[in-house]
């Protein structure tokens, strides 16, 4: 005989479930993308910094005929995920409005699992206690940040810890890298906007391509007048390998040197520009802060001809931002 409470906890729950409907929406939106060479087409779109490529250029990724890109692209544009606008000879396409937070998350999101080398086993080891490690670190950071108590460094310590770990691939400079980002965050909680050279935050969704590059772009550029930083609304496990090397060319720092971090309200209220790239609204509205869109090419799956183009797109805008702040 089954009880009451048993019956209960063997009760489904279909409320929770996706409705009927939506299911059938979304599968066939998936089954649309389940094509190698669509994919590398709506990546190739995703990253143009135009925001649009031409059929032309999307004919170029593959050996394969007309007829064939343009069944490839009926299918996204029947699907919902493209649009496309006729000029003159060719036909421009560009992903949908309503669908580019979707694709967008959804190329981020891949392209790590995609472009990353296998994992070594060993690469966890010695990193089972790391409880001695961070006290002495928040004991060292207390020192430094005399304005706040031992028990709120010491919190952002291990937040600070906790929330590279979460994403963290490989992790044995996550010690070190703790330390470089609760030494930011205090820093952020502890500034006073009305004095000090104008901060600006780089915000996207893996804080591993776009908003990387722009922030040591501003850095490189203002040479102390300005304070650029970075976020993500979701970071990912490390920068896009395809972007670590402009990294390294723009200001020669190490591969630890840039790192996926999350965003944080402290980040945003110690900004006087925030810079918003392809992340939606995930950023909190803070009076005072100054907020911008930028509309740029997400590096993730481009290409490296893409990257430089995205590159150069990000430095002309970063030349603005910095003429108008010093």
């Amino acid at each position: 005989m089954t009880t009451t409470s048993e019956a209960a906890l063997c009760s489904p729950v279909t409320s929770h479930a996706i409705s009927e409907h939506a299911a059938s929406t979304v599968a066939a939106t998936l089954k649309s993308l389940a094509d190698p060479l669509r994919l590398r087409m709506l990546s190739a779109i995703a990253s143009d910094p135009r925001g649009e490529s031409c059929v032309c250029d999307l004919a170029e990724l593959a050996d394969v005929s007309q007829p064939t890109v343009s069944h490839h692209l009926k299918v996204l544009k029947d699907a919902g995920v493209l649009v496309s606008e006729r000029r003159g000879t060719w036909v421009w396409y560009s992903i949908d409005s309503a669908a580019r937070p979707a694709i967008t998350t959804l190329l981020e999101s891949f392209a790590p699992a995609a472009l990353a080398p296998p994992l070594d086993a060993d690469i966890y080891h010695g990193l089972d206690d790391v409880d001695e490690a961070l006290t002495h670190l928040a004991e060292s950071l207390t020192s430094r940040y005399p304005q706040l108590s031992s028990d709120a460094v010491t919190g952002i310590v291990r937040e600070s810890y906790a929330g590279l770990a979460r994403t963290a691939r490989i992790t044995t400079h996550l010690v070190p890298l703790t330390e470089r980002f609760a030494r930011q965050r205090l820093s952020d909680l502890t500034r006073d906007r009305t004095e000090g050279v104008p901060q600006v935050l780089f915000v996207c969704v893996a804080n591993a391509g776009r908003s990387q590059l722009a922030a040591a772009l501003v850095n490189q550029a203002a040479r102390g007048r300005v304070v650029a930083r970075s976020a993500g609304s979701s970071p990912a496990s490390a920068v896009h390998p395809t972007v670590r090397p402009l990294l390294q060319q723009i200001d020669g720092a190490a591969e630890t040197e840039a790192f996926p971090k999350p965003l944080t309200d402290d980040a945003v209220r110690a900004a006087d520009v925030v810079v918003t790239m392809g992340c939606g609204d995930v950023c909190p509205i803070i009076p005072g802060v100054r907020y911008e869109d930028w509309a740029v090419g997400d590096p993730a799956l481009a290409s490296a001809e893409g990257v430089a183009a995205i590159r150069d797109d990000i430095a002309q805008r970063v030349e603005r931002l910095v003429a108008e702040l010093v």
